[in-house]
């Protein structure tokens, strides 16, 4: 539920002939070459999301769904995990996918628009190059995920050779007259526009699932108590790089990247879909 959106805008209507922001993205997938599609969800709206996702690619590919919810349990993880309002992030919406993730997989947003080129670069990241000790992620130049209706929260990365060296999280970044910027406390300071940045598009070895449970029970230990502490894929990721155990390459995509932050980003995504159909670049129904 999207807070400053005002709505589930993963199954919002934004394509010419009623398609989703996800529709894109397993569009693109399939195209790429993945055959397996997993959706993290909440068991309340499961038959919702069937009925507007899932039940479109019947036959296209194999199709899971997983459940996270606040007290979703983790087999194997030896701390408890508090029952709270506000679900435990990205990683544990990893975490709760082990039963069915047993070969290399990438890692998406619902409601980010990627573009054709991540998914292309990935899949051939995950077939030919992926180990548990060599994972990847696709990146964006920052002045291609910018919000004109408000500020936006990146993962800035700092690469060595095209491989990660680590991501700092930066909050208030909005694009002004004079450069782009980002605000810490009372204080503005400027970022490139080329800077590399996370999306929150990964590809993994399925081995990552025991390194997840580690690093969550350390999290746990620390922040159980927190009602707004979230466990990020970014944190388990700085951890393996730091301790030697990962060197993680950094693709970059050319394309540019499109959400729905605000409610205000709506009408511009939809003629941005439109166009696209247009151009011939997505059929209609896109699924």
């Amino acid at each position: 539920m999207g807070s400053r959106y005002g709505g589930l805008k993963q199954l919002d209507q934004l394509g010419p002939a009623g398609e989703t922001i996800i529709d894109y993205s397993i569009h693109d997938a399939l195209e790429a070459g993945f055959k397996k599609i997993v959706f993290v969800i909440r068991k309340s709206f499961e038959k919702e999301f069937k009925e507007k996702i899932s039940n479109k690619i019947a036959g296209k590919a194999e199709v899971c769904h997983v459940f996270q919810e606040f007290d979703s349990k983790i087999e194997g993880l030896d701390v408890d995990v508090p029952v709270r309002e506000k679900p435990w992030g990205t990683g544990h919406a990893i975490m709760v996918c082990e039963s069915v993730v047993k070969e290399p997989f990438a890692v998406i947003n619902a409601d980010d628009f990627y573009g054709k080129d991540g998914f292309v670069q990935i899949y051939n990241f995950l077939t030919t190059e992926v180990s548990p000790s060599h994972y990847g992620m696709v990146g964006y130049s920052l002045n291609k995920t910018l919000s004109e209706n408000g500020y936006v929260s990146r993962g800035v990365c700092q690469t060595r050779n095209g491989f990660l060296e680590e991501i700092s999280e930066r909050t208030k970044i909005k694009k002004e007259n004079d450069g782009i910027f980002y605000e810490d406390g009372d204080q503005k300071h400027p970022l490139k526009e080329d800077s590399v940045v996370s999306m929150n598009f990964w590809g993994f070895h399925q081995t990552i699932f025991p390194h997840l449970k580690e690093s969550f029970s350390r999290f746990l230990k620390t922040k159980s108590q927190d009602p707004k502490a979230e466990f990020f894929i970014p944190i388990i990721v700085d951890e393996l790089i730091k301790s030697g155990q990962l060197k993680l390459k950094v693709l970059t995509s050319s394309d540019q990247w499109y959400g729905v932050t605000y409610k205000e980003d709506k009408e511009m995504v939809m003629s941005v879909f439109a166009s696209f159909s247009n151009k011939g670049a997505y059929k209609v129904p896109v699924m």
